[in-house]
């Protein structure tokens, strides 16, 4: 596995909020989901992508863009015109007074918007729900990534737009998993754009010997790593492989792999019903005062307390 698997391997798209949207300008919609990711793509006509804070984006037919949450935007056909609807939380679709729209804008199946045949329409795809392991790949890109028809070329696109206003048995996971398969292609093709701001652990990836340090370390969590171990699978001396790893990745080797462990274990508490002992022999720990002991001392939480709150939703 390697480390773009890897960190978008644990936490998957669970009944995600995905649509089509149709519409014929003027129009202009404010997205205040705070969902923590949200991936558009024009399928005909154009939008521009309006941040708070920073410049406005236009996409065009094959474009797909990247919103990383929770700060609001806006979608619209002209950056100069005001919205004239809300997506909050959970996609609730009303007018900026409140009064409900999801029933007076609903055009079928997974479709929204304000005409039928409007001259826009955009492939929305949203995951509702923050993934431990994705945080740090996520908290690497900017605000808004968008890759234009020109720089990327992906065969899912068209899939997606034929599934996502079928309505069988067992379709909110087959859009799920599209949703998934989507985000990682995107995200390779970001990364692998020639002078791409690619974070320093996923450079580390083509070093010839932290690269192979940290699959070990992703791909067996649980095995009683040390410094010395992972030297010695990599052919190094402990001291030149400490001080590489350090100096490409941003952290010594020790701090990543707690860092993973914890990431895992978060994922799994929330995800499972498992028991922290468990859980704690699963991602590296000897047990369960172990495991507790490092996540209170990291999240400031216990294991079961990052459980409960996240079964409640916050």
């Amino acid at each position: 596995m390697d480390a773009l698997a890897g960190l978008l391997d644990g936490p998957r798209a669970r009944g995600a909020f995905l649509l089509r949207m149709v519409m014929e300008p003027p129009w202009s919609v404010r997205i205040e989901d705070r969902a923590p990711i949200c991936l558009m793509s024009m399928a005909a006509g154009e939008a521009w992508i309006v941040p708070d804070n920073g410049d406005a984006v236009r996409i065009t037919p094959g474009d797909i863009v990247i919103v990383r949450g929770p700060d609001p935007y806006t979608v619209t056909h002209s950056p100069e015109l005001a919205p004239f609807a809300r997506i909050g939380p959970g996609g609730t679709c009303t007018t900026l007074r409140g009064e409900a729209l999801s029933d007076s804008m609903d055009l079928g199946v997974r479709t929204w918007g304000n005409a039928p045949d409007g001259s826009a329409t955009m492939l929305v795809g949203t995951y509702l729900m923050e993934g431990e392991i994705s945080g740090r790949l996520l908290d690497a890109l900017p605000p808004l990534v968008l890759l234009t028809a020109e720089e990327w070329n992906c065969s899912l696109m068209p899939l997606l737009g034929d599934e996502i206003s079928r309505d069988e048995p067992g379709q909110s996971v087959v859009l799920d998993r599209l949703l998934d398969l989507l985000l990682i292609a995107v995200l390779r093709s970001w990364f692998a754009r020639p002078g791409a701001d690619a974070p320093a652990w996923y450079r580390a990836l083509g070093d010839p010997v932290v690269g192979p340090a940290l699959r070990l370390l992703q791909n067996s969590p649980e095995h009683p790593w040390t410094v010395a171990s992972l030297a010695a699978k990599c052919g190094v001396s402990r001291a030149g492989f400490a001080r590489r790893f350090t100096e490409l990745v941003g952290e010594p080797p020790m701090a990543y792999l707690t860092g993973w462990r914890l990431a895992l274990a978060a994922d799994r508490l929330r995800e499972t019903d498992a028991t922290v002992e468990a859980i704690a022999r699963q991602v590296g720990y000897s047990g369960a005062f172990a495991l507790s002991a490092a996540f209170k001392r990291v999240r400031g939480v216990s294991p079961q307390e990052h459980r409960t709150l996240c079964r409640n939703g916050k």
